[in-house]
């Protein structure tokens, strides 16, 4: 797995997990919830904040032809236009919400989609770009984003391998050297069944990338359970409460949920440590807790050992009881009182 870095953040291997907390629409078109929603991801625990650069005219068109009518799920019935006009984070704010980022020490980028946002964020100087599931497939787009020579996180949402490949090699072709693979499963909220962790290390050794998991399931096991099999960087999105509404609500974490979800990623980084065998630090004292050899009656000089004078007991402070075959039948060497561990200078 390669390194990428996103302002002072080296995400990789051996680094902490980078957790991005996705805004999208969840402002709900007020510049002081987006604001507050930088505060509380920095206050949860996130790495980073990110934002969605597009307009509804940038990304779609306005139009009533069945064709821009979603069907099922979350936004069944909507209008593309109309969704887009209701999620979209207007342009005017952007640069200010970076500088308020920037002053409180937390990283803010974003997904443009289309070339124009691209040219948008450039002037915002931001760190790093993501590209969304749906914009996989759009090889320009991407091929345009590599120039600018930053970091550059797509989801894989719906892809094939060969999807996947494309868009890696044009990345790559077009001269970014920093690319990182988020495992997602494009479906809103997304069933846990259907999210298949184990394509997260498959991702890090198929491309040799940083890989991770944008997650839009309800809860914070997925994301926790991610960091076993490798995900380094963790996308959740992020509202303030789920009860003001707004077309992310029902798959977004609140700020005490993501903190959850950041302390049990830290613990579960911690937990999953190296390979070890024997005993660790904390378990030095519990050694005494063993089973081991001991007199469990008196003993006599030059009495036999028997499975009713010697036993195997805990604590742990005499032979291991593997030897007691050996010491079984032999004669006591000296006088042993009850509750002696038995020892090697003890058998005759």
């Amino acid at each position: 797995m390669r390194e990428i870095r996103i302002g002072n953040s080296v995400i990789g291997k051996d680094s902490p997990v980078f957790l991005i907390a996705e805004m999208s629409a969840n402002h709900n078109q007020s510049f002081e919830d987006a604001v507050a929603i930088i505060r509380a991801a920095k206050e949860a625990g996130a790495d980073a904040v990110k934002l969605q650069t597009y307009t509804p005219d940038t990304i779609t068109i306005d139009s009533d032809k069945q064709y821009f009518r979603i069907k099922g799920g979350l936004w069944d019935g909507e209008n593309l236009y109309n969704l887009y006009k209701k999620a979209y984070t207007p342009w005017e704010w952007q640069p200010k919400l970076k500088k308020i980022a920037d002053e409180l020490g937390i990283i803010l980028f974003s997904t443009p989609f289309d070339k124009t946002a691209v040219d948008f964020l450039e002037e915002m100087n931001v760190p790093a770009y993501k590209v969304a599931s749906f914009e996989l497939v759009d090889l320009p787009l991407i091929e345009y984003i590599a120039t600018k020579g930053k970091p550059v996180i797509m989801s894989v949402g719906m892809a094939t391998l060969g999807e996947i490949e494309e868009a890696v090699n044009a990345a790559r072709n077009a001269g970014a050297e920093q690319i990182a693979l988020l495992k997602c499963t494009s479906a809103y909220p997304a069933p846990p069944q259907e999210i298949n962790l184990k394509t997260i290390p498959h991702l890090a050794r198929a491309f040799d990338v940083v890989a991770g998991l944008s997650d839009h399931t309800t809860g914070i096991a997925v994301p926790v359970a991610s960091v076993s099999l490798g995900a380094k960087i963790i996308e959740k999105h992020f509202t303030l409460s789920r009860a003001r509404g707004g077309p992310d609500a029902a798959f977004s974490l609140e700020p005490a949920e993501f903190k959850a979800m950041a302390e049990a990623i830290r613990t579960a980084e911690k937990a999953i440590g190296k390979v070890h065998y024997g005993l660790t630090a904390a378990e030095e004292q519990g050694r005494s807790f063993r089973r081991s050899l001991f007199a469990v009656k008196d003993i006599k000089r030059g009495e036999i050992f028997t499975e009713d004078n010697v036993r195997s007991i805990r604590p742990g402070q005499g032979l291991p009881p593997k030897y007691i075959k050996k010491i079984l039948g032999k004669k006591a060497a000296r006088d042993i009182e009850k509750g002696t561990p038995i020892d090697w200078d003890m058998v005759g």
